[in-house]
């Protein structure tokens, strides 16, 4: 059976193939409505399929948007990875995501391997691109938007939460619950300092222990983000003779693995510690306690950077503060840090 082609559609549909490639991209000049719906209906009857390949080398882009997270294990990045999937839907796209593994060469391998196919744009979820990973987004005139907290080394848009308040939000809460001090799960020793969101979780506790004049010394430990390693770590910590009183854990993943090590010492959560978490990920509401944390507007942010990506007209250069578009976040109150919450 010989292949349908845009010629066949335009014959039966009575127009040229410039009008019927004006209906199948949307673009880029008006159709009027009755002559759309003649193309459409010869589409279907003929059961014509684009040849999407052949649209991207005439067009140099494909109807693929990159997505590179650290790790989709992690219910965050999974989550966000969903909502930004429902949002390029939305735009008639659709998302390839490759893991980092937090790891810049394979950073570099995904942005290599989805520029080659010539994908619409790349959404960055990074710990901060390294140099290489800027390189090759420079190389190769790339549409980026980092989910994340831009360097100044990239040149791109950037849709962020308030990191910084949002930790700050918390362990204020924590501290008017009347604990003498709250600790704090910050990120690895490779976590950027500057740049990074874990890094200014660390920054809003701090701002938030030093008002209300409380020391940090000695109350910040290192720890990766997931609840596994998580998890040992507060093993060790709240079995020590300085068990601290409240814990803000950079990350829900943490705050679930320390529910886990709490229940598994017996202390009681929160009469003997009050636990508060950032990401407000779906399993917090179903932890025992269920999970005090902050959250963010997760389908919005999705939304904004797929526009960012796809619009080049939203992307004007200006000022730091115009080319990064920032979310609020809210404290999430439910039992663990002790009130009685939702």
């Amino acid at each position: 059976m010989a292949k349908v082609t845009r010629d066949d559609v335009a014959r039966l549909a009575g127009t040229s193939t410039a009008v019927v490639s004006y209906v199948i991209n949307n673009g880029p000049r008006p159709v009027a409505p009755a002559t759309r719906e003649r193309v459409l209906a010869a589409i279907k009857e003929l059961g014509y399929r684009p040849d999407r390949v052949a649209q991207a080398m005439a067009s140099r882009r494909t109807d693929l948007i990159g997505m590179i997270v650290p790790d989709a294990r992690q219910p965050f990045f999974a989550e966000m990875a969903h909502a930004v999937e429902r949002a390029a839907a939305d735009r008639g796209k659709m998302v390839l995501v490759g893991n980092s593994d937090y790891r810049d060469e394979r950073e570099v391998h995904y942005l290599r391997a989805f520029l080659g196919m010539r994908v619409a744009g790349l959404i960055l979820v990074s710990q901060g691109p390294s140099q290489r990973a800027a390189q090759e987004i420079e190389a190769w005139d790339a549409r980026v938007v980092l989910l994340h907290e831009r360097p100044e080394a990239i040149d791109d848009v950037a849709v962020v939460t308030d990191d910084i308040g949002g930790a700050q939000l918390a362990t204020r809460h924590l501290l008017e619950h009347g604990h003498a001090y709250v600790a704090c799960l910050g990120g690895v020793e490779s976590t950027p300092a500057v740049g990074d969101p874990v890094a200014d979780h660390v920054e809003g506790w701090r701002r938030a222990m030093r008002e209300a004049g409380r020391a940090t010394e000695g109350r910040l430990f290192q720890a990766p983000y997931n609840r596994y390693d998580a998890y040992e770590l507060a093993l060790k910590v709240l079995s020590g003779p300085d068990r601290p009183p409240a814990i803000f854990c950079s990350t829900d993943d943490q705050a679930i693995g320390v529910l886990r090590a709490a229940r598994e010492l017996r202390l009681d959560v929160p009469r003997d510690l009050a636990v508060a978490g950032f990401d407000d990920v779906k399993e917090a509401a179903l932890t025992d306690p269920p999970l005090t944390t902050v959250s963010s507007d997760r389908p919005a942010m999705a939304r904004a950077a797929v526009d960012l990506v796809l619009d080049d007209g939203l992307r004007v250069a200006g000022s730091r503060r115009e080319r990064v578009k920032q979310f609020p976040s809210a404290l999430v109150i439910r039992h663990s840090c002790g009130c009685n919450g939702a």
